[in-house]
């Protein structure tokens, strides 16, 4: 970035205050922007480091501060098409991202994971890991984690490692990016409302190994039919983990043990029941992304099977609660997509209550609806996708159905249907916008109302 370079960040959000700070830390002549009217130039500041000097915009950009940008850096949340980057780009600005920005200072190796489900558990785990191994002041868990990329840059060195959770907006916005090892742990349809086509999205997540060459390594999920087309043409060496195949270099299950299998032969790792605190197929899967990444990164496999046999569920993901009056209470509020959802619900051993709906993705729910199973006993739907969930569930054949207006009320609702072994579980198939800000206030509210039972 050269000294006075125009910069605009699009959006005020954790990503864009990172973004803003770390350009104006390298010098150049940075505005804030974020297209909220109802914000203002006080409230932007504040999120800033105090003493900061970049000039913040809410609203409508005036023609003045749009002219003579140079670079355009979007937060995630940001579409790439809207007609302001649109314009921005056509004048001639660079458009990249936070993550691309953060790259720019990075100095030590990057492990980099995609995939539309099971990223913060592998993400979490690969980071304790590189912890165990080099420190923790070596390594930098970044990205759609929660935790910026230009927060952590400036920190990096020629020893440490960046663990990153990359989600599709973030990769459509990379130029340089380089990750020594990445990861693409499935692609399942999602954010079909951002990305427009399916073609689109998969592309997103491909281009997670855009500048990876046969030097590096990038880990792909065997089972998922978008992954297994895509090793044929990935650019890196391809590792391979599957629940179902062998593969002849990778991590596979045989008779409930994780192996790692190459040129022939097999080594038993861990049992999935005896040395595994997560539940679910989908964690198995997690856990032999994040043990082939590990070792990728160098890793030897003592320090790995350690950590993971110490390893517990990410908050929000599949996540026990705690257990009243004989139901057990579970929290996947990151279940957003019905993919995600369909983990959730395998992972259930006994009758099972299951919270749905919430904002609509332009999902399609029969896969989802199709894995109950005669598992799921009630479906207790709340917000903008009820109707649709309702109707296609009774499309299936299901109609144990009922509706709930507020949170509240939904949660109340569940615990008057479940009964003594029975099991709740939030999963709700969609993203939280529009009753909550966030997955993670939706699942900490379950949680606090849980706790309050008696």
């Amino acid at each position: 970035m050269a000294l006075g370079e125009k910069c605009l960040v699009v959006g005020s959000g954790i990503s864009g205050i990172g973004s803003a700070g770390l350009l104006e830390h390298m010098g150049a002549d940075v505005v804030l922007y974020d297209s909220n009217e109802k914000l203002t130039q006080e409230e932007m500041q504040g999120k800033l480091p105090q003493g900061s000097h970049v000039r913040c915009v809410a609203g409508e950009l005036p023609e003045d501060v749009a002219a003579g940008v140079q670079t355009v850096v979007l937060s995630p949340g940001v579409p790439v098409d809207i007609p302001l980057v649109c314009r921005l780009r056509e004048s001639g600005a660079d458009v990249i991202g936070e993550i691309e920005l953060g790259y720019q200072m990075e100095k030590g190796r990057i492990a980099a994971i995609t995939g539309t489900n099971g990223k913060t558990t592998t993400t979490t785990l690969v980071g304790e890991i590189l912890k165990a191994h080099l420190g923790q002041e070596r390594v930098f868990v970044v990205g759609n984690i929660g935790n910026p990329y230009t927060s952590e840059c400036l920190k990096t060195t020629r020893e440490s490692v960046t663990v990153g959770e990359i989600s599709s907006f973030q990769l459509e916005t990379i130029q340089d990016f380089h990750p020594a090892v990445s990861a693409i742990l499935n692609i399942t349809p999602d954010h079909l409302n951002r990305h427009h086509t399916m073609d689109a999205y998969v592309a997103a997540k491909e281009n997670i190994t855009r500048n990876q060459t046969g030097e590096d390594i990038c880990v792909l999920n065997y089972e998922n039919p978008y992954t297994r087309e895509f090793g044929k043409r990935c650019p890196a060496r391809v590792v391979w983990f599957s629940t179902v195949h062998k593969p002849e270099e990778g991590y596979c299950l045989e008779q409930e043990k994780i192996v790692k299998c190459f040129r022939g032969r097999t080594e038993e790792l861990l049992d999935i029941h005896r040395d595994m605190h997560l539940v679910g197929m989908c964690n198995v899967e997690n856990v032999m992304a994040a043990i082939a990444i590990a070792e990728g990164m160098g890793v030897p496999f003592g320090t790995i099977l350690e950590v993971v046999r110490n390893f517990h569920a990410v908050e929000h993901r599949i996540e026990y609660v705690a257990t009243k009056g004989g139901v057990d209470y579970y929290n996947d509020s990151k279940g957003t997509n019905p993919d995600a959802a369909i983990q959730g619900i395998r992972a259930m051993n006994r009758p099972t209550i299951l919270i749905g709906g919430g904002y609509d993705k332009e999902s399609v729910y029969d896969d989802w609806i199709g894995s109950f199973e005669g598992k799921v006993k009630w479906l207790v739907l709340i917000g903008q996708t009820r109707e649709k969930i309702a109707e296609c569930a009774r499309k299936h054949g299901f109609h144990r159905i009922r509706f709930a207006d507020t949170y509240q009320e939904c949660l109340k609702l569940c615990t008057q249907l479940a009964e003594e072994g029975d099991a709740v579980l939030l999963s709700p198939a969609c993203a939280s916008w529009g009753m909550f800000p966030n997955y993670e206030v939706r699942g900490e509210l379950f949680k606090e109302y849980v706790r309050g039972l008696e």
